[in-house]
């Protein structure tokens, strides 16, 4: 029975990896549950939001592994440190499948603020620990220290599945990497870089199963003094060797800092090769308009699609992403832009949404016409998406004077067909409520789950204090679980 307690516990605790808070306490009720959360904790112990260079308990974890003549050694030159006396509960160091250096260098500065003792550090612990453990599934190379030309790194590092590095780490580092690690499913890349690193690209060209891709620009401290001629395409060599990665990609995260007389198109037509991706998300203005591009886009099918998050997109062009994506789930847009006809693409968009995402959960979509026939097609989209949680419109089409009206076609659609499952509304400015339209909305809304909602134009609720009374009566009621006034 105890053998099986331990063994449903660890189900249990692995799916609480995530979440430190509840591992931590789970190690204070008794030893059974202690040796079952310690190896799932030491996995990846790096990975928890806890301040590191303030934790002497793991600097004392990490040295006690160390030998005694090493550990008088490094006594002698200044470096603080516990010669005898010390055990542990548990090895550790056994469970450890991953390594961050830049948190186990800051880690080791504990033991003394000399950049000599701390190299002196490094050198007999990464030697211990690429030893130690048994295997490397995780590895951060940021602020990296030469852990790839120990003696053990080739067995301890082919298993490897993550990676995260930046592109300043000399390329001959990579080259290295590309013919250790070739199964590297998940890939991070922070570029501090203007000029290409080809041993980034070569190491994404020789992986066999890569699946998730992220990329994070981070060269401009200060955005608007920076000169955009000291670019010099860190990008494109990279982003044409993922599209060899087509078949296993299935997660594409980038982050660019844009430099708008800069070619982006390279990026685009990645995209147009990458249809089994189950998550897009570009953090950047990019989908800029292109009639090649968008032509092509038309024939492009995305049907795997779980979660497309992009900042700034064409109506039309966001239309022929998601226009097969069964799977959608969240469809999160920053804003939306259009060339001429804002009215046939808001309809054509809402539609598409209606006709093939009957999963979404998640729904951003811009303010449209007040005309009844984009009302009639939003309010067949509310029918068929009953697993909506969360319905945010953005800013695009304002009516001026028609604000109010705007709010008492929507307050009545979604009270007629708005799924329970609706937790979020998010109203731009583009769209107002009357106190009248407000409390005959919060009062048929009783019998839901509470509702939070985020207002745009907060100054034309707050400066009323009949709004504010309503939205603290159907606070306490129950109605309301947030608005932000």
């Amino acid at each position: 029975m105890s053998k099986l307690n331990k063994d449903i516990l660890f189900l249990i605790f692995e799916e609480l990896q995530d979440n430190s808070k509840y591992l931590f306490s789970c190690l204070m009720v008794n030893r059974i549950w202690s040796e079952t959360v310690i190896p799932i904790l030491w996995r990846n112990p790096w990975r928890y939001a806890i301040n590191y260079s303030k934790k002497n308990s793991l600097y004392t974890i990490i040295t006690v592994y160390l030998s005694n003549y090493i550990k008088e050694f490094l006594s002698k030159k200044g470096i603080k440190i516990k010669i005898s006396g010390q055990s542990l509960a548990f090895d550790y160091l056994s469970f450890c499948r991953s390594i961050n250096i830049k948190i186990i260098d800051d880690i080791i500065s504990m033991g003394s603020s000399s950049e000599y003792n701390r190299f002196l550090l490094q050198e007999e612990i990464y030697s211990f620990l690429i030893k130690k453990c048994p295997e490397i599934k995780y590895l951060n190379i940021c602020d990296t220290y030469e852990i790839v030309y120990l003696p053990e790194a080739k067995v301890r590092l082919e298993s490897l599945c993550e990676l995260t590095c930046d592109t300043l780490i000399d390329s001959r580092y990579f080259y290295r990497l590309a013919h250790i690690c070739q199964q590297i499913q998940r890939i991070i890349i922070i570029n501090k870089n203007l000029k290409a690193n080809h041993g980034t690209a070569k190491l994404i060209e020789f992986q066999k199963n890569l699946k998730y891709f992220k990329w994070v620009d981070d060269f401009v401290e200060d955005y608007d003094y920076f000169d955009w001629e000291q670019l010099e395409d860190p990008y494109t060599e990279i982003f044409n060797i993922l599209e060899k990665h087509a078949n296993t990609l299935n997660h594409f995260e980038i982050s660019f800092l844009v430099d708008y007389n800069y070619d982006y198109t390279f990026l685009l037509y990645t995209l147009l090769e990458l249809q089994n991706l189950k998550i897009l998300a570009i953090y950047s203005s990019l989908f800029l308009d292109n009639a090649d591009l968008n032509k092509k886009l038309e024939v492009a099918t995305y049907r795997d699609l779980e979660i497309l998050e992009i900042d700034y997109i064409n109506i039309y062009q966001a239309t022929y992403i998601i226009k097969n994506s069964l799977y959608l789930r969240e469809l999160r847009i920053a804003d939306f832009y259009d060339n001429d006809n804002f009215n046939d693409g808001s309809l054509n968009f809402i539609r598409t949404i209606c006709e093939n995402c009957y999963s979404i959960e998640y729904l951003t979509i811009p303010v449209f016409p007040l005309l009844e026939t984009h009302f009639i097609e939003f309010e067949k989209l509310l029918k068929k998406c009953q697993k909506l949680r969360s319905l945010n419109f953005k800013e695009r089409y304002y009516e001026k004077g028609k604000e109010l009206e705007f709010g008492d076609y929507l307050s009545n659609v979604l009270i007629r067909e708005a799924s329970t499952n609706l937790r979020e509304i998010g109203i731009p400015y583009d769209i107002k409520f009357s106190l009248k339209t407000l409390e005959t909305f919060f009062e048929k809304w009783k019998g839901r789950p509470a509702v939070s909602i985020y207002l745009g134009d907060i100054c034309f609720y707050r400066n009323n204090n009949s709004y504010m009374k309503l939205f603290d009566k159907y606070k306490i009621e129950g109605v309301i679980k947030n608005i932000n006034v």
